[in-house]
C-alpha cells in the first residue's frame, strides 16, 4: 500500500478529505493517505512541502505561487476551491479601531512570513491605497490562538483570517470584525511535490478522482450543513451562508487566472518575477 502524506488547514473547506478518508476510499485503491493538520497555515505547509514532510497540500493560491517562484519543488495540479476566500479584518473587541482607515500604519498579526495572513495584508493595503513600505508592519503570531493572544494583549493591532472560521470568536466578544477583504482569485489549490508527481502519477490521479467525486456533490450530501456546524462549532445559519458562497473545483487553473494572480503579486512586490504557466502548473 502506497503511503501518501497530505497537509491542510483544519477548517470546513477540507471536510471532504475527512469524509473520503473516513469512508476508506483511498485504502480501497491501495493508497494509505495520511492527513496532517497545519494550524500555522500556508507558511507551515510550504515549509513541509520543501522538506518532504508532506507530498501534497491543500493550500492558498497566493502562498504556493510565491513559494514555487522562490524555489519550492512543487506544482499546482488543480484548483480546489474556485471562489475567493473572504478574509475578515479583525481587531481586539475592546480596540479603539473601528474602520480599516484606523489601522493604517499599525501592526498586522501574521501566522508567518509568506502565509496568507501576511500576503493578504498587502492586498488590503493596496485596496486602500496605502504605502506598501511605510504603512505595513508585521508581528508573527504563529496561528489563530496566537492571534487571539496577540490582539488581546496588544502585541499586534489587526489580523486577517477567514471570516467564517473566526465568526465564533467575534460572536464570543474576543475579536471585532471591522471589514472584509476577499482574495482576488480562487482561494485554494492542490499542490504536489515534483518528485511525487514524477514517481506516482497513477496514485495522484486516483487521489484527485476520489476527492473530486466528493466535492462535485458536496453540497447535496444529506445534512452537510449540520455536520459542518457540529464539527467546526459554528452556527447553522453561518454555515448555510458559507455554503451558498463557496464553489469547489475539479479542474486545473487556467492560464488567464494564473496570470491575474502573478500580476497582482508582482505589483505588490510579493514576487520578484513572473514565470511561465508550465513552471507553476502540472496537468495530470
Amino acid at each position: 500500500m502506497k503511503k501518501v502524506n497530505i497537509g491542510g488547514v483544519p477548517e470546513h473547506f477540507n471536510l471532504s478529505w475527512y469524509l473520503t478518508l473516513k469512508n476508506g476510499e483511498y485504502k480501497d485503491k491501495d493508497i494509505n493517505l495520511r492527513w496532517h493538520d497545519y494550524y500555522g497555515g500556508t507558511g507551515a505547509m510550504t515549509k513541509a512541502l520543501r522538506s518532504g514532510e508532506i507530498d501534497m497540500a491543500v493550500i492558498l493560491t497566493e502562498g504556493i505561487v510565491k513559494d514555487i517562484i522562490e524555489g519550492n519543488p512543487s506544482k499546482i495540479v488543480q484548483t480546489f476551491v474556485e471562489t475567493p476566500l473572504i478574509w475578515g479584518i479583525h481587531v481586539a473587541a475592546d480596540s479603539k479601531f473601528e474602520t480599516v482607515k484606523d489601522i493604517k500604519g499599525t501592526r498586522a498579526a501574521i501566522s508567518r512570513y509568506g502565509s496568507g495572513s501576511h500576503l493578504m495584508a498587502y492586498v488590503n493595503a493596496k485596496n486602500n491605497d496605502w504605502n506598501l513600505e511605510k504603512d505595513l508592519n508585521f508581528e508573527v503570531i504563529k496561528n489563530l490562538d496566537g492571534a487571539i493572544k496577540g490582539l488581546t494583549e496588544g502585541k499586534a493591532d489587526y489580523f486577517l483570517w477567514e471570516k467564517f472560521t473566526t465568526k465564533p470568536i467575534v460572536d464570543n466578544g474576543v475579536f471585532k470584525r471591522i471589514d472584509n477583504c476577499p482574495s482576488p482569485w480562487p482561494c485554494f489549490v492542490i499542490a504536489v511535490r515534483q518528485d511525487f508527481i514524477d514517481n506516482n502519477s497513477e496514485e495522484l490521479k486516483i487521489i484527485l478522482d476520489i476527492i473530486n467525486n466528493t466535492t462535485s456533490k458536496f453540497k447535496s450530501i444529506p445534512n452537510i450543513d449540520k455536520t459542518i456546524a457540529d464539527r467546526y462549532e459554528q452556527e447553522l445559519k453561518d454555515v448555510q451562508q458559507w455554503l451558498s458562497l463557496t464553489e469547489w473545483s475539479q479542474s486545473v487553473m487556467d492560464e488567464k487566472t494564473l496570470k491575474i494572480v502573478q500580476d497582482q503579486l508582482y505589483d505588490l512586490k510579493i514576487i520578484p518575477k513572473k514565470v511561465d504557466y508550465s513552471k507553476l502548473i502540472h496537468k495530470t
